[in-house]
């Protein structure tokens, strides 16, 4: 007796985009190790630097720049060192200076000296390696506790299955009021989210990463980046003699920003990347991924998770008694304000930290995962054993920065295109679409917000104001060019992060996969996102209160 042949499934058929994006993945994971590539990029930059050096190239242009802060050493007995206090509560001003920038050689006398003497403090300062051991600790504690696969399930039993990615893209969005805590949490409980319900979770985890990084300058509430930037755009409108703006100049756009791209961004989820990446199997995961996808005792849980809230409740009472009173510490010392450049708004990733940590070890107390503070100590140091690599990478980052921003390459690069667009002579539309398209190329070299728009605003805001554009509008356009470029540079310091986040899944995933995964996401987010603000601004709607999109 012979038994019958069961036919094999069809593979579906790959769209002309799959076959796209496949190319990207296959091509980008060709490129050496992360480390050895920003290694190359470092012998690039001196190299590169030397030759402009010796040519003698320079760029002479009006640019915002901090205007120094007076600080004071503190010193303490029992310790040499002492840190410097005053820098980093007082709020931030900048002022527009005219400046020649020259490329400085790094094979100089001074280049040598620096590439040799910096090297152990460009890593001491480099802030994402502090935020990154910060919020994993929390991160690390809950999850191995079986905290945060208990939340997502909880999540998934309430939440209807198809709106889980819009859900996750907008709390992505909104993460950017605590700093760059979501890059760090947010995705990963992205990923676990789509994994609950049977879904692909790197499909999760994309969505959690367009909604951190490809709309970063949009919120529902003002942002500490929002105070500095506005800073810098006063000061570039004082150039002609203009009216200073307020944080809320283009809120009204902001609002319909949010929720206009958490929408495509979902669609695009659900359309596009989860389809792309089909079935998910278990195997292709690492330990983590198995232990995650394991049920718990429901009882256990449920005993658990109340434990977790009491202890959720006890630190926001902290929190709140620390920020609400009058004169509470987390205030501003002199406004008494909350939201802004004030202790609380830099105390927000600590805070972050404490609301996982703390529910984290009172979770495994009730689950018996912690039997001692030792296998808390112990869940820390594994979170922390599986970051070895990233450390090393992020030394490497930190010094092509460092020797980067050196060299003035990234600034005379900025100003150069900034003169030539400014030049060119073209009308409001073409020229803010032109805009924002610099800022999308330049986004690749240059990740940061604040560094673009202090060589940007004082050369555009000016412009576009004799223009008939006011500053909001100009503003507003940069948001829209700053942030969807974030999914895709390798110069952003948390993309290497996000690479060993998906290998939790996908363990051969390399750059190529990310890029290839954000692609889609960084291309019709732009897109949409443009065409949303020449339609506002064709259509005169009011960017904030009190704001018109034209003079």
């Amino acid at each position: 007796m012979t038994a019958e042949a069961v036919p094999l499934e069809p593979e579906p058929k790959r769209s002309g985009m799959d076959k796209v994006l496949d190319w990207v993945e296959r091509v980008g994971n060709k490129v050496p190790h992360p480390v050895l590539m920003f290694a190359y990029l470092i012998v690039g930059v001196i190299v590169l630097s030397a030759i402009l050096g010796l040519m003698g190239v320079s760029v002479t242009e009006e640019i915002a720049v901090p205007v120094p802060v007076e600080v004071t050493p503190d010193f303490y007995e029992d310790v040499s060192q002492y840190g410097l206090s005053g820098a980093g509560a007082a709020e931030v001003h900048y002022e527009i200076r005219e400046q020649t920038i020259a490329i400085r050689s790094l094979l100089t006398i001074e280049g040598i000296r620096f590439l040799f003497t910096s090297f152990v403090p460009n890593f001491q300062g480099f802030g994402a390696l502090a935020v990154t051991l910060i919020a994993m600790m929390g991160a690390g504690a809950a999850e191995i506790a079986g905290l945060l696969a208990a939340l997502i399930r909880k999540l998934v039993k309430v939440a209807p299955r198809g709106i889980i990615a819009y859900l996750i893209v907008l709390v992505g969005v909104l993460s950017s009021v605590a700093s760059d805590a979501g890059y760090l949490i947010l995705i990963p409980l992205g990923a676990a989210a789509f994994l609950a319900v049977g879904r692909h979770p790197v499909a999760g985890l994309a969505a959690g990463f367009a909604g951190v990084a490809a709309v970063f300058m949009a919120n529902l509430v003002p942002t500490p980046t929002d105070a500095m930037l506005i800073e810098i755009t006063n000061e570039s409108i004082a150039l002609v003699g203009g009216t200073s703006i307020s944080i809320t100049a283009d809120y009204f756009f902001q609002v319909v920003s949010v929720l206009a791209m958490t929408l495509v961004a979902g669609v695009v989820t659900n359309r596009v990347i989860e389809p792309r990446l089909g079935k998910f199997n278990p195997a292709d995961g690492d330990e983590t991924v198995q232990a995650a996808a394991a049920e718990m005792d429901p009882e256990v849980e449920a005993r658990g998770l109340r434990a977790a809230l009491w202890a959720f409740l006890a630190v926001l009472g902290v929190v709140l008694v620390c920020t609400l009173p009058p004169g509470a510490p987390l205030r501003d010392p002199e406004t008494g304000a909350i939201i802004g450049q004030t202790p609380f708004m830099g105390s927000l990733l600590f805070i972050v930290m404490l609301f996982f940590f703390v529910p984290g070890i009172a979770f495994g107390r009730a689950v018996g995962a912690y039997k001692s503070a030792n296998d808390v100590i112990a869940a820390v140091v594994k979170t922390f054993a599986g970051l070895g690599g990233l450390i090393f990478m992020l030394m490497l980052i930190s010094q092509f920065i460092a020797y980067f921003n050196y060299s003035n390459l990234p600034a005379v690069i900025a100003t150069a295109l900034a003169d030539w667009l400014g030049q060119a002579g073209i009308p409001a539309i073409p020229l803010l679409i032109g805009f924002v398209l610099v800022i999308v190329l330049l986004d690749f070299i240059m990740p940061g917000a604040l560094a673009k728009w202090a060589i940007f605003a004082p050369i555009f805001v000016p412009l576009f104001i004799r223009l008939g554009v006011p500053a909001q509008t100009v503003f507003s356009a940069y948001r829209v060019g700053d942030s969807p470029i974030n999914t895709l540079t390798p110069l952003m310091v948390y993309f290497p992060v996000i690479v060993g986040f998906v290998q939790r899944y996908q363990k051969n995933a390399g750059v190529g996969t990310l890029v290839a995964l954000m692609l889609p996401y960084a291309g019709v987010v732009l897109v949409a996102w443009l065409v949303l603000l020449i339609l506002w601004f064709v259509l005169g709607i009011p960017l904030g209160p009190g704001y018109p999109v034209s003079l």
